[in-house]
């Protein structure tokens, strides 16, 4: 007679233990599916109103009875290719201006953060200085200090002081944004615990050891979006040289329209600002997203 041949003990389903962990993988599957259904649910919402608001916008704008005038002064294909090689040339001298200053405001930035964040009494002096500086260079317009340094300072004519409008255009956007990183920087150095850096005193490192090697690396960690969200307004600021003669992307889109009575080569120059400052709008949005993950997990 054939007897049943008793479940084993590793068999997952034998006993109500095993019964509990098939349950418990059937509902983890079913969540699983339904966390999807709803994905591809909220994606299909999402798709059909953006189609329904963008297509709306679309058809009012190209059935209005102003839309050719537009197209033709706007949007023409022959003054656009005819314009665009002279502004790409131009938008090159944007993207080195770009480079230059950021280069200058990140370092001058840093130093004036430290400045300020720092409790020497020695330095005190300095610290009202850096203060002021700050204020003074956030409080007045970028364009106001483009038209002081670049209309005022070859006035004097002061010995070794270079009247180059470009020199000096760059110098007014790196001192303006310098006082605004600088305050970015600060945000973070403060943001940093104080058990970090007596912590570090503990262990023998000195002061300064102390900020160079705990300090500053978490701050900066922790301000990297708003630094970059200030790369993005420098990269277009770079365009406002172009009132001390500085012949950018923007000026020379301006000569060709004024050249061609048309408006085609101001949106060709909008065009390859966003070229850039889209991908660097997204990367902001990577980090953020990233660093938001990181402190997620941490918690």
């Amino acid at each position: 007679m054939n007897r049943p041949r008793p479940r084993s003990s590793a068999d997952p389903s034998a006993g109500p233990d095993g019964s509990a962990i098939l349950k418990e993988g059937g509902r983890r599957a079913e969540r699983e599916r339904a966390k999807r259904a709803r994905s591809r649910r909220g994606q299909a919402v999402a798709f059909g109103s953006s189609l329904l608001i963008l297509g709306g916008l679309a058809f009012l704008i190209l059935t209005s009875s102003g839309w050719p005038e537009v197209r033709s002064q706007f949007f023409s294909v022959e003054v656009f290719r005819e314009s665009f090689p002279g502004i790409l040339s131009a938008f090159w001298l944007d993207v080195k201006m770009f480079l230059a200053i950021e280069a200058v405001v990140l370092v001058l930035g840093l130093l004036i953060a430290v400045v300020r964040s720092s409790v020497n009494p020695a330095l005190f002096p300095i610290r009202i200085l850096a203060a002021l500086y700050c204020d003074i260079f956030r409080g007045i317009p970028v364009i106001l200090l483009i038209y002081l340094f670049g209309f005022g300072i070859p006035t004097l004519e002061l010995e070794g002081v270079p009247g180059d409008p470009l020199i000096l255009g760059c110098t007014a956007l790196a001192l303006a944004y310098s006082a605004y990183v600088a305050e970015v920087y600060r945000a973070g150095i403060a943001s940093v615990n104080q058990t970090q850096t007596d912590s570090a005193l503990a262990v023998g490192m000195t002061r300064i050891q102390a900020l160079r090697y705990v300090v500053l690396p978490q701050a900066i960690r922790r301000v990297r979006p708003p630094l970059l969200n200030d790369f993005i307004s420098l990269q277009k600021d770079v365009a406002l040289v172009a009132i001390v003669g500085v012949i950018e992307a923007f000026r020379q889109a301006q000569i060709d329209t004024a050249r061609d009575f048309n408006f085609t080569p101001l949106i060709a120059a909008a065009l390859l600002y966003l070229l850039v400052t889209i991908p660097m709008a997204r990367l902001l949005d990577y980090i953020s997203a990233r660093d938001d993950v990181v402190r997620g997990a941490a918690r």
